[in-house]
């Protein structure tokens, strides 16, 4: 089955993937298909979309699933990796945004960067290779909130890094031979478009 989302980690993937043409030909094998197949539904002549799809094979970005014979041919029924995709900030090496270049630490800058290495370091995690079982054991929250005022925006920081710095410090472990490092990223930000809209107060888990 595709991944939800495909992090795409490696430079010649992120270059096979932007190409118009290639972007089409993932958005349209969620399902499995052949070239020929998908030739006809998206109006391209078959040697050019076994080209496109062969590259992206060889990134990686689409695997063959199984064949089928159509009169006297066999075709390859291929598959995208994922429905949807994102380039992790790690291909762009030493340019990459790094949080800790950065001094201020309530800028729009450092949220992009942080949130930058986040994307990058769940890059590693998502093959699954690390934790077999289960996955990697991560958790997200998520809230809309609406303040009335900056002012007011500043207090929740304020109360939300009192209650983290409480939290972290109850369940903080020095040192446990079955522990394991976790890092915890909140950002706080206008959402565009919304500036005049109210949002729920009630977190999302997962």
């Amino acid at each position: 089955m595709p991944a939800a989302v495909y992090l795409i980690g490696e430079g010649g993937a992120a270059t096979a993937a932007l190409h118009p043409l290639r972007i089409e030909i993932l958005s349209q094998l969620s399902e499995p298909d052949s070239a020929a197949g998908l030739a006809r539904r998206i109006g391209v002549p078959r040697q050019q979309v076994n080209y496109h799809i062969r590259q992206l094979e060889e990134q990686g970005l689409v695997r063959l699933v199984g064949e089928r014979r159509v009169r006297n041919c066999i075709e390859r029924l291929v598959q995208a990796v994922g429905h949807s995709y994102l380039i992790s900030p790690a291909v762009l090496g030493q340019l990459a945004a790094d949080p800790e270049l950065i001094e201020d630490d309530t800028s729009p800058d450092y949220l992009v960067a942080a949130a930058s290495r986040l994307i990058a370091e769940i890059a590693g995690l998502q093959d699954g290779s690390s934790y077999p079982d289960g996955g990697a054991p991560t958790s997200t929250l998520q809230a809309d909130l609406h303040f009335k005022s900056r002012e007011a925006q500043e207090a929740f920081t304020a109360d939300l890094n009192e209650q983290v710095a409480r939290l972290a410090s109850k369940y903080q472990a020095k040192r446990s031979p079955k522990g394991q490092r976790f890092r915890f990223l909140a950002g706080v930000y206008p959402v565009p478009g919304t500036e005049q809209r109210g949002g729920s107060p009630h977190p999302r888990r997962q």
